[in-house]
């Protein structure tokens, strides 16, 4: 809880002062002072229109603020994403709830029915539940992340009820998206009366750099009145094209005619009979008429689908209630007994918002650009479905009983499959339709978080060697044949092809796991494609990584695994065992620091120690308990003061004073790499007490650094600030990881 005074320029809100929230196609963050400052439309990787977090000034934003000093607090619901931010004055209280609706689980897939669609709607109540307070609410959105001009118009609302006749709407159009926005007023106690209609004006904030105008209202609620804003897409209208007879009448209405690009546009206004007067929207802008058969019509003569409801206090409940019940009946299927039950489910909830449900992708975190390190220049585009994060990600799903997920990724991770590179291998990353191409491209007109600079969309990346993901991938697949969907004998071919292309690779330098983007330097023309591409300049050379290593060995030990326990024709198997057991020799005796006692980073670098070596007892490539993972655990816990990379129970995923990675920069301990070694001490604890000790306290450690709704961030700084994207995937996986692991063991210890 914190106090915070209306008057002034509002900066901006840390990186962990923000919540999410998400229907599956797309996700938003909201501030603890009650701004949406990230969201992309319609989908994840979708052009921002809020983006306030990276230009406190131009970025965009939809924000509910009390005109009065307040302190605020925030929480999801119970057992769901739906959030709830209160500003707290003498004289009142107001609480906003956020939510993007959506609909019942109504069959096993929990794919919405054709009555009850998802609405791509951004839902926010505001209702005052004691006393009275003044609020303010602006609605400033900056299209195609601040790129767009666009016109704002304040117009009669189609899709009021006719009870509700008069209310009127918001409409911004630009070239690339048109929204609108829209409310509702209600009354939720008997003794409250209905506030009045919300009167719109429009907000000029050219000189902050908005290339269009915002709109604005002010609400002066009493205890139980309620507005809930609803901003949308407006949805297609009925195509303009001839309807066949019989029909039992006709009836007109006209639309502005849209560019090609867009379609038709959402503007339909009913002609009201022998008059023919049409209202405000449509003067002095080209018309058509459009012929609609009388079986679309409503009795009030207004066309309406399933997609364009009337929006009224009914409707606006109904999705509430539809909306946590949803997340209630999924986070319900967890099979999770152990302890930090809370901490887990929210992670849970948390990961479930990352998938991207029509493909079964999985994004790495829904924000982009978030700064690694304040001022720095680690600032990348993860709304991408990396196969090593979504790899985790599945397994922790399906450790807490969530199947579904798995084999809606593992379809996903097939398709790819099945149009892999000439040459068999895979990219690091696609998008969440299935895409290769994520051009990566700076945006300098954007500030970037509290000057972290440059922004960054799309990631140059996608194309690195980074031959770990096959390990991920391979024990992904061979979890989900242990807990979900039994592999068919095609698929099967593909894995062994797969298998096959890692025992060709398996001596080949890469990347690895820490490989960041390449360098984009821009050509004359930043819009040529082909001349961007050649103008990269890769960031960092090839090794001979540890861990890559590692995870090659379990993408082969996962295939052999495969084969054994489903009776798999293997023709390739002796190859297999022989490239699996030369890489457990390579890694032994190559990566082996003889003097340190501790596995280096690489073949190469055996003197650099990296964290991410702490994977080794948690793929079982080799026990926890081996005296080479024990020594090599200890000098990863020293300060790296003193040679290793933990500081204040976080750590390190290596020290880039020593490993060049090519970008520079400092940057904060990295959450992943803090929950890998809980997991690696709760693993090493079950033969030495004292380390599932260590292992009890570093996690209850990292607790405390979890956000106000118990969110993670990509990294922690030295001052406790979280960094990076958020909500980042990776971390909650992990979190859930060491959380099962580290109950199970002290049940066991006990």
């Amino acid at each position: 809880m914190n106090t915070q005074d209306p008057i002034g320029e509002r900066g901006y809100a840390a990186i962990a002062d923000h919540a999410l929230i998400g229907n599956l196609r797309t996700a938003a963050l909201v501030s603890l002072d009650g701004s949406v400052d990230s969201y992309c439309i319609p989908n994840f990787d979708s052009p921002s229109v809020f983006a306030r977090i990276l230009d406190k000034d131009k970025g965009g934003h939809f924000s509910v603020t009390p005109l009065v000093p307040f302190t605020t607090k925030q929480n999801y619901l119970p057992s769901s994403n739906i959030l709830q931010t209160k500003f707290m004055n003498e004289d009142g209280v107001a609480c906003i709830t956020d939510y993007l609706p959506r609909p019942r689980l109504s069959s096993p897939s929990g794919a919405p029915s054709p009555t009850k669609p998802l609405l791509q709607w951004l839902v926010r109540r505001v209702e005052v539940i004691r006393g009275k307070i003044p609020l303010r609410v602006e609605c400033a959105p900056a299209f195609n992340y601040a790129r767009d001009a666009h016109t704002t118009t304040i117009l009669e609302d189609d899709s009021a009820p006719p009870a509700a006749e008069g209310r009127t709407k918001v409409l911004f159009e630009s070239p690339g998206l048109v929204l609108d926005l829209r409310g509702v007023c209600e009354a939720t106690m008997d003794s409250s009366s209905v506030p009045p209609p919300v009167q719109f004006s429009k907000l000029d904030l050219s000189n902050k750099g908005h290339k269009g105008p915002a709109a604005f209202t002010e609400l002066h609620l009493t205890e139980g009145q309620c507005v809930t804003f609803v901003l949308r897409i407006p949805p297609t209208p009925v195509p303009a094209t001839p309807i066949p007879p019989p029909v039992e009448h006709i009836f007109t209405h006209r639309h502005q005619e849209r560019s090609k690009s867009r379609g038709w546009g959402q503007h339909e206004h009913e002609d009201d009979g022998a008059s023919g007067a049409f209202d405000d929207e449509t003067r002095g802008r080209k018309d058509q008429l459009v012929i609609v058969p009388a079986s679309y019509l409503t009795k009030s003569h207004k066309p309406r689908s399933f997609d364009d409801p009337f929006l009224s206090v009914d409707l606006v409940n109904a999705l509430f209630n539809a909306t946590n019940k949803y997340w209630n009946d999924w986070i319900r299927q967890s099979t999770y007994t152990g302890s930090w039950k809370e901490s887990v489910h929210r992670s849970a909830l948390a990961l479930k918002l990352l998938i991207y449900e029509p493909t079964g992708a999985v994004v790495a975190s829904p924000t982009f650009s978030l700064p690694e390190y304040i001022g720095g220049t680690r600032n990348w585009d993860y709304r991408a479905s990396w196969i090593r994060d979504s790899s985790f990600t599945l397994y922790a799903l399906i450790r807490l009983g969530f199947t579904q997920e798995a084999n809606a990724y593992l379809e996903f991770i097939f398709e790819r499959l099945r149009h892999k590179n000439p040459d068999g291998s895979l990219q690091i990353m696609y998008t969440i339709h299935g895409g290769k191409d994520l051009e990566e491209i700076e945006l300098h007109h954007l500030d970037g978080h509290k000057g972290s600079k440059p922004v960054r969309i799309g990631n140059g990346a996608a194309d690195h060697i980074q031959l770990d993901i096959y390990g991920e991938l391979m024990d992904c697949i061979y979890l989900g044949q242990k807990f979900g969907k039994p592999l068919s004998y095609d698929d099967w071919v593909l894995v062994r092809e797969l298998v096959d292309f890692v025992v060709a690779h398996c001596n080949d330098p890469d990347l690895s796991i820490w490989s960041v983007h390449e360098t984009v330097l821009f050509c004359a023309d930043p819009w040529d494609v082909h001349r961007r591409r050649c103008c990269r300049e890769v960031r960092n050379k090839k090794r001979h990584f540890t861990y890559s290593k590692t995870m090659l060995w379990v993408a082969i030990d996962r295939g052999l695994r495969l084969a054994e326990k489903r009776s798999l024709p293997c023709p390739n198997r002796n190859k297999w065992i022989e490239a699996r057991d030369a890489l457990y020799e390579d890694i032994m005796h190559k990566a082996w620091n003889k003097e340190g006692r501790y596995f280096g980073q690489s073949f190469e670098e055996t003197d650099v120690l990296d964290s991410a070596v702490l994977i080794m007892p948690l793929v079982f490539f080799m026990q926890a308990s081996d005296p080479r993972f024990i020594s090599t655990l200890r000098q990863i816990l020293k300060s790296p003061e003193r040679g290793g990379l933990t500081s204040n129970n976080l750590v390190f995923r290596y020290d880039v004073r020593k490993s060049d990675d090519g970008v520079g920069g400092e940057e904060g301990t990295f959450c992943l790499c803090t929950l890998w070694c809980v997991e690696a001490l709760t693993r090493a604890g079950e033969y030495d007490r004292s380390l599932l000790q260590k292992a009890e306290a570093m996690f209850e450690d990292f607790l405390l650094y979890l956000n106000h709704v118990g969110l993670c961030t990509e990294e922690i700084s030295d001052a406790g600030e979280g960094l990076g994207n958020a909500v980042q995937g990776f971390t909650h996986v992990t979190l859930i990881s060491a959380a099962y692991n580290l109950s199970r063991t002290m049940r066991k210890m006990k």
